[in-house]
């Protein structure tokens, strides 16, 4: 138990606490300056919208300033001041108008908060703003993590002249990532609205009460009544859930929030992705990339990841893995190196060889690619076989001539079991497995020392008796000394596999192919010996909404629909693409 609830806190913080720590935004109206011995600090800045709107700003200016320069911008929902002049000042120590604006509603504005949606616009205009101060050169760059990741992206969407730059920090995207995942909704950070919306700056007693929270999604859980319900149940009104659930696919309502379609193609500024295999949220940085590159191939995008989460711990371990020490990595610094390689013309940041660089778990090193397509395209495929091999069953290279399947039964009704929970990584090395509902796969033992990294990517065979089920896999290395290595998990909707915006229900009975792609990245060293393993499984468990197969939105469907069990054949001509190569031991 005690275990359960710190994975549960570990989620349902992702995006709340880490982004107080990073960067800021300011204007120049309240005149409400401070002076200290090599600052002047203003934290009472109104900046006026377009639309009306008023947003509050903390700005810092370096008294050694002899002439205009470039500001380095933070648009910011987790109103703190003090942090806000911290980051600013960091900002102007690196020699950068620190600037650290609060999102409309928040602090000194008047307005009404609503996360998300105006941040686009509102960006827009603050740049625009800041581009005509007396203290600006015109040129402005972006930073910082989750919420602050997000911003940055909504600021591409209309692409000020006067930005040049972005280096988005586990972004989150609220459409892919929290607190919705490849179109199911998920229960982490649940009181998320509260902690940002409840007042003007952040309501930490209500977001640090994590007791309250997991016993409030426990029990929704266990009373079997709809998704929909969860805040009565809770008992405090939760209107900006209510519309999140109000779109289930990826329509306007998401996809207004930021760059979509063509215009990712007028987004020609140098980016900087900084991620980590164990941040939730570096699938909504997965999602960004990769819709840059589809409509923009001459797109400047630089990639780092490596095994950090979504705080980036400077913890030597992660979730009880000793980190290799080439992984250390202080990403505010790496930020400012490229914010001076891209503004002032210094050199890059050593880090950054090529447009894909990622911490080769277990290796100690860097490796690096030209994009990630190219990284994903050398893989090896694996078919999920019905042929035992010790406990478990086998990963093959080659699809069985005989068609084949594995039966499963869930009983979507019975709220006193669970499916699928063994999917996080905490820890990230484990003994054994013990949630056995699924089905395991291993393939054979490597000949060679392997590296295993990129996104995966397969197709899923199945045969159900409904017309939706939610699928769960999780990814191992088990080594050769008997541990269960994770690398990461997946879930998915069946029913959106296929198109995320467009809701394709199955045909009882009738095999039916999930494909499935966007998955997290990993980078990981197989030793000789080692197998890779897949958990296989459906997802059922308080950590997202139940999918009863109805058809009907998800968010209604409760334990009245779950009068018979899902019955579910997983066939032996599904398959899994990983990308991987041997590696090249030789001496020079």
């Amino acid at each position: 138990m005690i275990l359960k609830k710190l994975i549960y806190w570990s989620l349902y913080c992702f995006i709340a606490i880490f982004t107080q720590t990073i960067h800021g935004t300011e204007s120049l109206q309240g005149n409400k300056a401070t002076h200290s011995k090599d600052f002047v600090i203003n934290t009472d800045v109104l900046i006026k919208t377009s639309s009306g709107a008023t947003l509050s700003a903390v700005i810092v200016l370096p008294k050694t300033m002899k002439k205009p320069q470039p500001t380095a911008l933070q648009f910011h929902i987790y109103t703190d001041v003090k942090e806000h002049v911290k980051t600013a000042i960091n900002a102007a120590k690196h020699g950068y108008i620190g600037i650290v604006v609060d999102t409309r509603g928040k602090r000194l504005s008047p307005d009404q908060i609503i996360p998300y949606e105006h941040d686009a616009k509102d960006i827009n205009d603050v740049i625009d703003w800041i581009s005509k101060q007396d203290f600006s050169d015109g040129r402005v760059a972006m930073y910082g993590g989750s919420y602050l990741g997000f911003t940055q992206w909504a600021a591409t969407k209309y692409m000020h002249p006067a930005l040049k730059t972005i280096v988005p920090s586990v972004a989150n995207n609220p459409m892919q990532g929290l607190p919705m995942e490849n179109n199911i909704f998920i229960t982490p950070n649940y009181q998320w609205p509260f902690y940002v919306m409840n007042n003007k700056t952040l309501d930490k007693k209500v977001n640090n009460n994590r007791d309250y929270w997991h016993k409030a999604i426990n029990d929704w859980y266990l009373s079997g009544r709809s998704y929909r319900d969860i805040d009565k149940i809770e008992g405090t009104p939760n209107p900006l859930l209510q519309k999140f659930l109000n779109h289930p696919s990826h329509d306007d309502f998401w996809l207004n929030m930021g760059p979509r379609g063509n215009e990712y193609s007028k987004i020609n500024i140098p980016v900087l992705s900084i991620n980590g295999y164990y941040d939730d949220g570096h699938i909504s940085a997965l999602y960004y990339l990769n819709q840059h590159l589809k409509h923009n191939k001459n797109a400047e995008h630089y990639w780092i990841i490596g095994p950090y989460n979504h705080f980036f711990s400077k913890s030597k371990k992660i979730n009880g893995y000793l980190k290799d020490s080439v992984a250390e990595l202080d990403r505010t610094e790496l930020a400012f190196q490229w914010f001076d390689y891209v503004l002032k013309g210094k050199k890059k940041p050593d880090l950054i060889k090529s447009k894909v660089n990622y911490q080769l778990m277990g290796d100690n090193s860097w490796q690096h690619a030209n994009s990630l397509p190219e990284l994903n395209s050398d893989y090896q495929r694996f078919y999920l076989s019905t042929e035992k091999y010790k406990s478990t069953y086998l990963l093959t290279k080659k699809i069985s001539s005989k068609v084949d399947s594995l039966k499963q039964v869930v009983d979507l009704a019975d709220r006193t079991t669970s499916t699928n929970t063994e999917s996080y990584y905490w820890p990230i090395i484990k003994d054994r497995l013990t949630d056995q509902t699924g089905f395991t796969f291993a393939s054979l033992p490597f000949a060679q020392d392997t590296s295993v990294h990129g996104s995966f990517s397969g197709e899923i065979k199945v045969k159900i008796n409904k017309k939706d089920f939610d699928l769960g896999m999780t990814f191992y290395e088990l080594t050769p000394d008997g541990k269960y290595f994770e690398l990461f998990y997946y879930i998915g909707r069946a029913s959106y596999a296929k198109d995320p915006s467009n809701r394709q229900l199955l045909t009882p009975h009738k095999v039916e192919t999930i494909p499935f792609k966007d998955t997290r990245m990993t980078g990981k060293l197989f030793k000789k010996g080692s197998r890779l393993v897949v958990v296989l499984n459906v997802n059922k468990n308080e950590m997202a909404q139940i999918n009863f197969g109805t058809g009907k939105d998800v968010s209604d469907e409760s334990n009245a629909d779950g009068a018979i069990p899902l019955k579910i054949e997983w066939l032996n001509s599904s398959f899994i693409n990983i990308p991987m190569k041997v590696m090249d031991r030789k001496k020079n």
